[in-house]
C-alpha cells in the first residue's frame, strides 16, 4: 500500500506530464495524438475561453471535445445568443468534426470537406465540438486544423453576415440606434466613398448530413474597394494609408452579393466586422444622414460614445 504523500506525488507527476504534451491558452490549442497513440480510444477535453482562436491537432488519434465559451460571463447568468463559426485549413485532414450534445453526434465537417476551407456555423447552445480521428494505419503528415469565432446573431449589421444567414441575408437599413451603436462598437468605422466593385462567386454546398440548425457559409459576395477620408477605428490593419494628399485610407470590404452597392456618388459612414481576417460591411448610412442623427443624439445626451466628426 502506498503512503498518501507518495500517491499524491505520482498523481502530480502524471498531471504534469499530461499538461506538457499539449500547448494551450485561453484562445488556442495545439496538441499531438502521439501522446496517447497506444490508447486510440482516448478522449481529451479542451476548454477555450475566447471570442476567436485556432486549433491544431498533429497526428490525430482518439478524439477531443472542444468546449467553447465567451471570455466574459453574462451578468444575467444566461448564455448570450452566440454562434460558433469554424473555418478549416485547406490542408486539414485526419479527423472529422461533429457537434456533440448529451452523447448525440451530428456530422458538421467531413474530412474531405475541409480542403474547401468553407466556413460552417452553429449555435453555441447546441453543444460542443467533437473532433474524432479517422481510423488509419499511417498517421504521419496528418494535421487537423481550423480557426473559430464566436459570432453574435444580433446587433448592428449582424443580419448581413452571410455565414450565419446563407441565402437569406437581409439588406435592410440599420435602425437609428443600430447606426449609433455601430459607430461606437464595430471592428472598423469611417467615412468615405466606394471606388469599385468586383464579384467573387466561389460558393460551396453544405454537407448532406448537416441539419437545419447548421449553416454552411457561402462565399458569394462583392469585394468593394473603398477610400476613407475619416477613420474612426480599425482592427487588424484593414485600411492602409494611401498617400500624402490629405487624409486618406484605402481597403476592401466584403458585401453579400444580393446587397447591391454602387461606386461613386455619396459619402457613407462605413462600419462592419472582421471575420477570419476579412472585413464585412454592416451599417452603412449616408454620412450626412449619420451626422444629423449623431448631432441630434448628442444634444439629447443619448450618444453611446463620442465620435470625432470634424
Amino acid at each position: 500500500m502506498l503512503w498518501p504523500w507518495v500517491a499524491l506525488w505520482i498523481t502530480a507527476v502524471l498531471l504534469c506530464r499530461a499538461a506538457a504534451q499539449y500547448s494551450s491558452d485561453q484562445c488556442s490549442w495545439r496538441g499531438s495524438g502521439l501522446s496517447h497513440e497506444s490508447h486510440r480510444r482516448d478522449v481529451e477535453q479542451v476548454y477555450l475561453r475566447c471570442s476567436q482562436g485556432s486549433l491544431e491537432w498533429l497526428y490525430p488519434t482518439g478524439a477531443i471535445i472542444i468546449n467553447l465559451r465567451p471570455n466574459t460571463e453574462p451578468s444575467s447568468g444566461r448564455m448570450p445568443d452566440l454562434y460558433v463559426c469554424i473555418k478549416p485549413r485547406t490542408d486539414s485532414q485526419g479527423a472529422q468534426v461533429y457537434l456533440e450534445q448529451a452523447g448525440d453526434l451530428r456530422l458538421l465537417l467531413g474530412e474531405r470537406e475541409q480542403a474547401l476551407g468553407t466556413v460552417h456555423c452553429f449555435s453555441l447552445a447546441q453543444g460542443a465540438l467533437f473532433v474524432e480521428a479517422v481510423a488509419q494505419t499511417d498517421i504521419s503528415r496528418r494535421i487537423t486544423a481550423f480557426q473559430y469565432e464566436l459570432v453574435p446573431s444580433r446587433g448592428p449589421g449582424a443580419h448581413m453576415y452571410p455565414y450565419l444567414h446563407p441565402g437569406i441575408v437581409a439588406c435592410k437599413p440599420c435602425s437609428d440606434e443600430e447606426v449609433l451603436m455601430a459607430a461606437c462598437t464595430s471592428d472598423f468605422a469611417g467615412s468615405g466613398i466606394i471606388r469599385g466593385v468586383s464579384t467573387s462567386s466561389s460558393s460551396s454546398s453544405s454537407s448532406s448530413s448537416s441539419s437545419s440548425f447548421i449553416a454552411s457559409g457561402t462565399n458569394d459576395h462583392s469585394s468593394v474597394v473603398v477610400t476613407l477620408s475619416r477613420l474612426f477605428r480599425q482592427k487588424s490593419g484593414l485600411f492602409a494609408w494611401a498617400g500624402a494628399r490629405g487624409r486618406r485610407w484605402t481597403g476592401r470590404v466584403n458585401v453579400p452579393a444580393q446587397c447591391a452597392v454602387h461606386p461613386g456618388g455619396d459619402e457613407y459612414l462605413l462600419t462592419g466586422s472582421v471575420h477570419f481576417g476579412e472585413a464585412w460591411l454592416g451599417c452603412a448610412p449616408r454620412y450626412k444622414d449619420f451626422l444629423k442623427l449623431y448631432l441630434t443624439a448628442q444634444e439629447a445626451g443619448t450618444n453611446p460614445c463620442q465620435v470625432d466628426t470634424d
